[in-house]
């Protein structure tokens, strides 16, 4: 049964692997698919670096692109999104990528579709591609997730990058811990809190979050307080272990969760994750239209990598 990219839970380990084997492919060797294909991005939320970075795979790729702005589309007179998707489906997309604010617009979409569906944001529940390039940031830094400690820090509850990431790097071996404030806490994750100033010392990679204001009911506390108290101070920074290294998906509140001079600090791979972004999803992209018949696949062979995993290529 070919699969849409709505979860990392619906691919196994070694899939995981193989995602991230052909991105690092992508990085060092350019591809081009040979053959008219539709790549449709229907965001309904405000995106700067996944959208812009699918717009780049995908001109990378060769596919043309049918962007939408919801701004000025049939959803501000009443339509669905069901429809909105099924009427790109009709008008000839052949791949449709997707952020939208309901936790779980996916489970209405998913089997009613012919067409690949990759999910580049849920509410406040998924967002497995930008999980798949922080795996693959992690990886080049350390070539291994097992036994790797990775510390989320920063808005859980209301965050959807925290959950992929945990649960996923979980499943890769690594072990996670996460740390917050009260009020950004979500008790239902099967994960151990521990403190920032726990996190800084046994962590080999740290990953920030912002505080997701938009998300919360009642304002939270914007001021330096919340640095002081929470975030990643250069005092903080200081304790890191020498090797360990700073991610954020951004977009960063600089002076919030983490001092605005650490942002591009020696142990800082912030940029390098946006990089990585547009690898990962080309490498995403052109796996689901070849599961799912839609990339030839004497085109899609072309691909091979060095890259290895537990010393196995």
């Amino acid at each position: 049964m070919v699969r849409h990219f709505i979860s990392l839970d619906d691919w196994t380990e070694a899939e995981i692997m193989s995602f991230l084997q052909l991105a690092e492919h992508y990085r060092k060797a350019s591809f081009y698919i040979d053959q008219q294909l539709f790549a449709a991005n229907l965001f309904f939320e405000p995106s700067t670096r996944t959208k812009m970075s699918f717009i780049v795979a995908q001109r990378k790729l060769g596919l043309d692109i049918l962007d939408f702005n919801e701004e000025f589309s049939s959803t501000q007179k009443g339509e669905s999104l069901y429809d909105t998707a099924k009427t790109f489906e009709a008008i000839g997309a052949n791949l449709l990528i997707i952020r939208h604010q309901d936790d779980c617009w996916t489970d209405e979409l998913r089997s009613k579709l012919s067409i690949p569906i990759i999910n580049a944001g849920a509410g406040k529940k998924e967002h497995p591609t930008q999980c798949l390039l922080d795996l693959l940031t992690i990886y080049q830094e350390f070539h291994r997730f097992k036994g790797i400690n990775i510390a989320i820090a920063g808005d859980i509850s209301h965050s959807r990058v925290a959950k992929s990431n945990a649960y996923t790097l979980q499943k890769m071996g690594a072990n996670v811990y996460l740390t917050a404030a009260e009020g950004c806490k979500d008790y239902s994750l099967p994960f151990p809190y521990i403190s920032m100033d726990e996190a800084v010392e046994m962590t080999d990679v740290l990953m920030l979050l912002r505080i997701q204001h938009e998300r919360h009911q009642v304002a939270y506390d914007k001021t330096t307080s919340y640095l002081d108290k929470y975030g990643l101070t250069k005092q903080r920074e200081k304790r890191m272990q020498s090797h360990a290294i700073l991610l954020h998906p951004a977009p960063i509140n600089r002076n919030v969760e983490i001092d605005t001079d650490l942002v591009e600090c020696e142990r800082s791979r912030i940029f390098k994750q946006m990089n990585n972004g547009v690898y990962a999803r080309m490498a995403i992209m052109s796996s689901v239209l070849k599961e799912w018949g839609i990339m030839d696949e004497k085109i899609s062979e072309k691909h091979q990598t060095s890259f290895t995993y537990g010393g196995v290529s």
